[in-house]
């Protein structure tokens, strides 16, 4: 069924999305642990979780980490996708985080994000801003359209002069012109956005390794909670970005994934929870999605760890959200169940959840999803019925 094609109301100027990517290849079989699956514990050996895991349903939990993600998922405000992936399948983190981000249905076939297109689509018929958190716009964000990305610490007017002169200097020229005026209206927007959160660690917010070395678990949790309030004060601010992506680091858990993951999902958890405290009311037109480009090997490997999988677990959430159960179908973890007799084999692609999400949330019609967004990927039929 084609959504009503971007029509320019009250309700969907108020909808917001945020995409956060956990890079790595984040081990799905960790995230929502299919504790009543009878393979579960005899695949995973010591990285089982057992009584600490927390109950979502019969057949899944979620990692004890994930505290606030199981209140939310409690309140009817998080669900589970748990065999998702994209259409790559050489767990190559190059090619799979590039296959994410462009949304191609091939590796290296396009060199923009399907979410800058999306913002692309969305802008020809109202206002419509996105931004990234970090140094630098990851792929997903790159594109014809002019994206705003913010990078904790940073500041553009190291001398107070030194933004008017620059104005001055460029306000002629066609592309620098405004291009300085959209950076130093996003220095402006952060200042409002992260007032009074001046003793918070730069490095600590971006989340890197935080949680892992460098910083105190408690210390890298309150810098996460901070810069997901502090992506929130953005969104809230007037005229501020309806689309943002965040890129967290630090999947890749080959050896010691019971202590790397209790790290990381920690962080996740609380730039999520700060994300949903910081949006305040507004988090009932929010929808979150987050992603990783695939997940791990069923089995444990000999380092405790896993290898590089196929089909990962993704998350939603947001008060816009549909309550509900677990999100396509589950293909259990029986030995004949596995991808090449090792992974958890996809049920669903990674592209139709997202379909979904902007046809929904965001009205995005199909033509548009299917011929700009997300080219050649007819078959990747949007997953309705999520807001």
């Amino acid at each position: 069924m084609a959504v009503p094609a971007l029509a320019a109301d009250g309700a969907l100027n108020r909808r917001k999305l945020i995409v956060v990517i956990c890079r790595g290849g984040m081990d799905g079989l960790s995230v929502a642990p299919p504790i009543g699956d009878g393979e579960y514990r005899g695949l995973r050996g010591s990285l089982a979780l057992n009584d600490s895991a927390l109950p979502l349903d019969g057949t899944f939990a979620l990692h004890p980490q994930l505290a606030a993600v199981h209140a939310l998922a409690r309140a009817g405000e998080a669900r589970i996708v748990p065999a998702v992936a994209t259409p790559d399948r050489a767990r190559s983190h190059f090619e799979a985080q590039d296959v994410l981000e462009t949304g191609a249905a091939g590796v290296y076939s396009t060199t923009s994000g399907w979410l800058n297109r999306a913002v692309e689509t969305l802008s020809a018929h109202r206002k419509v801003d996105a931004l990234s958190v970090g140094p630098t716009a990851p792929l997903i964000l790159r594109g014809k359209v002019q994206t705003a990305s913010w990078s904790p610490g940073r500041s553009v007017d190291a001398e107070a002069r030194l933004p008017i002169l620059l104005q001055d200097l460029y306000r002629n020229d066609p592309l620098l012109g405004p291009a300085l005026a959209r950076g130093l209206a996003t220095e402006t927007m952060a200042k409002d956005a992260t007032a009074g959160l001046e003793g918070v660690q730069p490095a600590a917010m971006m989340g890197g390794k935080v949680g892992t070395a460098g910083a105190p678990p408690q210390q890298g949790r309150d810098a996460a909670r901070t810069m997901g309030a502090s992506l929130a004060g953005f969104m809230r601010e007037p005229g501020g970005p309806t689309v943002a992506a965040i890129s967290l680091d630090g999947f890749d858990s080959h050896a010691n994934q019971a202590g790397l993951l209790t790290a990381r999902l920690a962080y996740l958890d609380a730039v999520l929870d700060g994300v949903r405290s910081g949006l305040g009311p507004e988090w009932k037109d929010t929808v979150v999605v987050v992603a990783t480009e695939f997940g791990r090997t069923a089995r444990a490997n000999g380092t405790g760890g896993t290898d590089h999988g196929t089909a990962s677990t993704a998350l939603l959430l947001g008060g816009a959200l549909k309550p509900g159960g677990i999100v396509g179908d589950w293909p259990t973890l029986k030995v004949q169940a596995l991808y090449e007799n090792r992974d958890v084999t996809p049920t669903l692609d990674m592209r139709g959840l997202f379909k979904g999400v902007l046809a929904e949330h965001m009205g995005v019609d199909r033509a548009a999803l299917e011929n700009a967004v997300f080219p050649n990927s007819a078959a990747a039929k949007p997953v309705m019925g999520l807001v």
